[in-house]
């Protein structure tokens, strides 16, 4: 470890003698000076990684020399260190983002202590979350031949995902790597787990809440005439993503349930949001609202009739009483101009409103090379998600919505993953286009990559024509075809997709929140 090089300024140094002593002792490097000019010169001319700074000293007193000093290096931590305990003094030193604050006479431990918070906090926590983990890790595996529900399934998800964010600040290289791996070997079960039991959920009173489900068994218990809701659908956001915005929207509004469900196979917006929306499975809309449903293969938009799923849903669970209006936001200026006008909304028992930006930043990660720099990886993509949200119409509208008191219900209709490894198939002309999903006759494919489900029915999709199957990509495989497959596998190795079988894009966060 690089000596840590400290600044002390007291206009009465010689006194602290001791207590240099014993920092140097430590191995710290202590320079010590009698006034804030002096101080400020050093600053100008070494390196510090704190200062120790009296507050009451004759010429530039301490909160003046704090001034000058942030303007000079304003990363540089400072301590305050005064005989004073008057309100207005602490509340300028901590205005001006002082690291810490001690009152005289301090000893040698305080002292130490505070170096420790302020310059060791990053090293500590990292070595003791790594240590935590490395604990955490051991019972995971173990549990991972055991996981046989889909409650057991929910609850491994959030431990991994809670993981990766505790470890997402951590300068243990090895431990995401670590991690990393464990969760490839976790959805490695997780296909195995959904290729053993997910045909049975539709005839299974224990199943989990699916999209078909979930408006029933929890969005209609939260509406009500009584309050405002509103109800929003982020396209594509998976659980990490969620807990990465929470604290953002914690600001405004406090939890009352989280909760995970899980998506319908294929897990794509026209099957899983239509699904969400109509309260009916794929095969069950083809039949009962052939005008609305489009397959695949057919020409046009396929999620045009998710309002008109919507009031058919309503009124099928006896709620056409409340006043409702369906909002697709799919650009900024959409979200500016709902943004302007978000006020009129009080009126409505319930506003849904579907946010597709998620959405198209995982598709035009693969068009774009600045996105694939940014969103290299789930940190990065994390990260920009988080970005977006706090500069985004959607935080604004947020924000009118607590103070217009509306209940907040958020959620999404399928999550996605950074695809690695491409999974030749072949198909004929007609097989449908996604990378995570086929459905059409004669495909080829490598077995153990995917689920095959030969008779659409048993799962609830429609078929494209006789003997059309679907196939699913399991774990961070993606679909390539022979033809051209060297240039298809470089461009979208390491594109976020979604479609298949995969922790990240089965199972999905459902939010409850009350303004606060």
């Amino acid at each position: 470890m690089s000596t840590i090089n400290i600044l002390w300024v007291d206009d009465e140094i010689e006194f602290l003698k001791p207590h240099i002593i014993f920092l140097e002792q430590k191995n710290y490097n202590v320079t010590p000076c009698q006034s804030g000019t002096e101080a400020l010169n050093l600053i100008r001319e070494h390196d510090f990684d704190i200062v120790f700074l009296d507050e009451n000293m004759p010429g530039l007193s301490g909160l003046e020399t704090l001034s000058e000093l942030k303007e000079i290096k304003a990363t540089l931590p400072v301590v305050m260190i005064t005989k004073s305990e008057e309100e207005y003094i602490m509340e300028d030193a901590i205005g001006n983002k002082i690291a810490d604050y001690l009152i005289k006479p301090v000893n040698p431990n305080q002292i130490l202590l505070s170096l420790k918070k302020n310059l060791d906090h990053t090293r500590l926590v990292s070595e003791k979350t790594s240590s935590n983990y490395l604990q955490e890790f051991r019972k995971i595996s173990m549990n991972l031949n055991d996981v046989n529900s889909f409650e057991e399934w929910e609850q491994l998800y959030k431990k991994i995902v809670f993981w990766e964010l505790e470890l997402e600040a951590s300068n243990d290289a090895a431990m995401p790597e670590i991690l990393d791996a464990q969760k490839t070997e976790a959805n490695h079960q997780f296909g195995r787990f959904i290729e053993k039991y997910y045909p049975t959920w539709f005839e299974d009173h224990q199943a989990p809440i699916m999209s078909h489900t979930l408006f029933k068994e929890k969005i209609a218990n939260e509406l009500s005439t009584n309050q405002p809701t509103l109800l929003i659908v982020i396209d594509n956001l998976r659980y990490d993503q969620w807990k990465t915005l929470e604290p953002t929207v914690n600001t405004y509004y406090k939890t009352q349930e989280e909760s995970l469900y899980f998506s319908i196979l294929p897990t794509a917006t026209q099957y899983a949001r239509n699904a969400l929306f109509s309260g009916l499975m794929p095969s069950e809309m083809q039949k009962l609202f052939p005008q609305y449903w489009k397959n695949d293969t057919d020409e046009g938009g396929k999620n045009l009739f998710e309002a008109e799923f919507l009031e058919a849903q309503l009124k099928r669970l006896g709620l056409s009483h409340l006043t409702h209006e369906y909002i697709k936001i799919t650009n900024l200026k959409g979200g500016q101009k709902l943004s302007e006008n978000f006020k009129t909304k009080a009126k409505n028992d319930l506003t849904v409103l579907v946010y597709n930006f998620v959405d198209m930043l995982s598709h035009a990660k693969t068009e774009m090379e600045v996105l694939k720099e940014l969103a290299s990886n789930d940190k990065g993509y994390r990260s920009l998600t988080k970005s977006w949200f706090q500069n985004s119409p959607l935080l604004e509208i947020i924000k009118q919505a607590k103070e217009l008191n509306f209940k907040l219900i958020i959620t999404t209709d399928h999550g996605t993953i950074n695809v690695k490894n491409p999974s030749k198939v072949v198909g004929n002309k007609d097989t449908s286009l996604n990378l995570r999903y086929k459905t059409g006759r004669s495909l080829s494919y490598q077995d153990k990559d995917v689920l095959a489900v030969k008779d659409p029915k048993s799962i609830h999709l429609p078929s494209l024509a006789m003997n059309s199957s679907f196939i699913f990509a399991k774990d961070n495989l993606f679909f390539a075809y022979p033809n051209n497959y060297n240039y298809y596998v470089n461009y979208f190795r390491n594109t976020y997709q979604h479609g298949g079988i995969s922790l990240e894009e089965v199972i999905i966060p459902f939010v409850v929140l009350n303004p606060r």
